[in-house]
């Protein structure tokens, strides 16, 4: 009943004209995906890559959003800016924006509020360090996240969302939690939700994996009844690796 979702994090990476490089190997390689594909460039790079996927099944995120639709925000951008230039998706409260730029689950929810409003799907991101998962709060944390970043939200809001379970410890670490082991967080996730708005509801969310997700462990993750996609952080910058956790 979920289509899957593969997102591609190119974080701070790729220069346009890499850039411009990377789309034009992706094109090709992902026109038949049986999933919804996102790729998700720096700021410099949206307007050239938006033009780039024009007709094309692949569709252009952002890697984060403003709550503010202007102003006297240095340094962010507003939602009707990255629409008009294409934008689809927008990802909201990733890991590394927590932790090094201060990002709390009230300002998710904002952030995540203003895509939904300019009908921007937002990718929400909930995970737990490892000190946390060590300490047997995993499941705390991640509903906690989850319910805060959807405060507010309509039952029709939350299923336009994306939700990202991103265990911290295993991103850019090489480290991946087992394929268990993310199906039952992912299943926490799911059951709060249902919680506040009710099983329908939470069952037809997507909710995706972002724990260094990979060419080698797609297909496995990908096969847990919980997984609907992956975010994708280091193999989205090779065209081949992206290809193959697309075509899981």
């Amino acid at each position: 009943m979920r289509k899957p979702i593969i997102a591609g994090n190119w974080k701070m990476n790729m220069t346009p004209a890499e850039a411009e490089r990377l789309v034009a190997e992706l094109i090709p390689l992902l026109k038949d995906a049986a999933c919804e594909v996102v790729i998700c460039p720096p700021y410099v790079d949206l307007a050239l890559v938006g033009k780039l996927l024009v007709g094309t099944n692949i569709k252009l995120g952002a890697q984060n959003v403003h709550w503010a639709p202007k102003g006297a925000f240095t340094g962010e951008i507003s939602a009707d800016m990255l629409l008009a230039i294409g934008v689809s998706h927008a990802i909201v409260g990733h890991s590394e924006r927590r932790q090094y730029f201060g990002e709390t689950d009230e300002t998710v929810n904002k952030r995540a509020k203003a895509a939904l409003d300019a009908n921007i799907t937002p990718i929400i991101c909930v995970g737990e360090t490892l000190e946390q998962r060590e300490s047997g709060v995993t499941d705390t944390i991640v509903s906690k996240q989850t319910i805060a970043a959807l405060a507010g939200f309509s039952a029709e809001e939350v299923v336009r969302s994306v939700i990202a379970y991103e265990p911290i410890w295993a991103i850019g670490t090489g480290r991946t939690a087992t394929n268990e082991d993310a199906n039952t967080t992912i299943k926490v996730i799911r059951d709060a939700i249902a919680g506040v708005y009710g099983q329908k509801v939470a069952d037809e969310v997507r909710i995706q994996y972002g724990g260094s997700m990979n060419a080698k462990n797609a297909t496995e993750l990908m096969a847990m009844p919980e997984i609907d996609g992956g975010l994708i952080g280091g193999a989205s910058l090779k065209s081949e690796d992206f290809s193959k956790v697309v075509h899981f």
